[in-house]
């Protein structure tokens, strides 16, 4: 009988994927659903011949030298990779794949909320009630600001920042852009989106602003000090990408001065911890706060645990995986 191939997985997964996993392949999950250590990453490395990692663990060449021969893949749960050294891992003869596509509706439905949430003052709102102090409507209290007929400049135009044009459209949002390159003609007509070659000048003149681009050291900070100091003073930044496109720091001090209106966060640079003063700001109402939840559905995690199945097979069954990454991809 084949041998089967250790696959290590290093947090929970839906049960329906790890059930499946276990079927398939010698699985090793984690029950405890607690973050590795460096030195179980360590060990998970010199042991699996596959390793699924999430976005949260840190795959480095200095980790990846410590790989035992075994190891031919690593099916990342997440859509992006830039946990990952692709370059070592490759140069090691180690294929990454990833799980792109069955995010994209989750993370575009959350930034729609976001979005609504900063400009009416939602999550401020929810909590008067609970705490007890309504005293009853008034036409000057809680009063936010109208999306419809606003600018909407989204920063990465690729499948989750045309999926957040489509409902931006219907809210009568007006679709602004900015991308390595123009989007295919149909779809800017049918987004009836502007494309903008300059960030600075699209940054200046929009009342609302999108991060949808992936982290590469490209867009590291793309949204820098400078480039926010353009925005609008009564503009608002939304980011459901990663934390390190924005510069936080800078953006903090531009909100607390009054140079910026608002944000709606759902990552953040030096994730799990959060900047104090950022949750100073959000207790203020000035910015609403989310634990990294753009793509946390049911159907999103399930989809995903199923392109990391697809991949394995694929790999172990000696064809190429569909969602392989390259560096010159990164």
């Amino acid at each position: 009988m084949k041998k089967r191939p250790v696959v290590v997985v290093t947090r929970r997964l839906p049960d329906v994927i790890e059930t499946r996993l276990r079927e398939l392949f010698d699985t090793r999950l984690n029950l405890e659903d607690k973050p590795l250590s460096r030195e179980e990453l360590t060990e998970a490395v010199r042991t699996a011949d596959v390793l699924v990692p999430t976005i949260t663990d840190e795959i480095d060449a200095a980790l990846l030298e410590q790989a035992g021969p075994n190891l031919r893949l690593i099916a990342n749960f997440g859509n992006g990779v830039d946990n990952i050294d692709v370059a070592a891992a490759v140069a090691k003869g180690i294929t990454v794949t990833n799980t792109p596509g069955v995010l994209t509706e989750d993370t575009a439905d959350m930034t729609m909320a976001l979005i609504l949430a900063v400009a009416r003052r939602i999550t401020e709102g929810a909590k008067v009630i609970p705490e007890g102090d309504w005293v009853g409507w008034s036409p000057t209290w809680m009063l936010g600001r109208r999306i419809t007929g606003k600018r909407l400049g989204i920063v990465g135009m690729g499948r989750i920042g045309q999926a957040l044009a489509r409902r931006a459209r219907a809210f009568g949002l007006s679709i602004h852009y900015h991308n390595r390159r123009h989007v295919p003609p149909k779809v800017e007509a049918e987004l009836e989106a502007t494309y903008w070659e300059s960030l600075d000048q699209m940054l200046a003149r929009m009342d609302i602003v999108s991060v949808n681009c992936p982290h590469t050291p490209a867009t590291y900070h793309l949204l820098s000090a400078r480039r926010l100091k353009l925005m609008k003073p009564d503009a608002i930044l939304v980011n459901t990408a990663r934390g390190e496109i924005i510069d936080e720091a800078a953006l903090t001090k531009l909100i607390e001065s009054g140079a910026i209106a608002g944000a709606g966060l759902d990552v953040f640079e030096e994730e799990p911890a959060v900047n104090p003063r950022l949750v100073k700001l959000a207790k203020q109402g000035k910015v609403v706060l989310l634990p990294h939840m753009g793509s946390a559905t049911h159907e999103g995690r399930i989809a995903m645990g199923e392109k990391v199945i697809v991949n394995i097979k694929a790999f172990i069954d000696g064809h190429r995986p569909p969602d392989r990454v390259l560096p010159s991809m990164v």
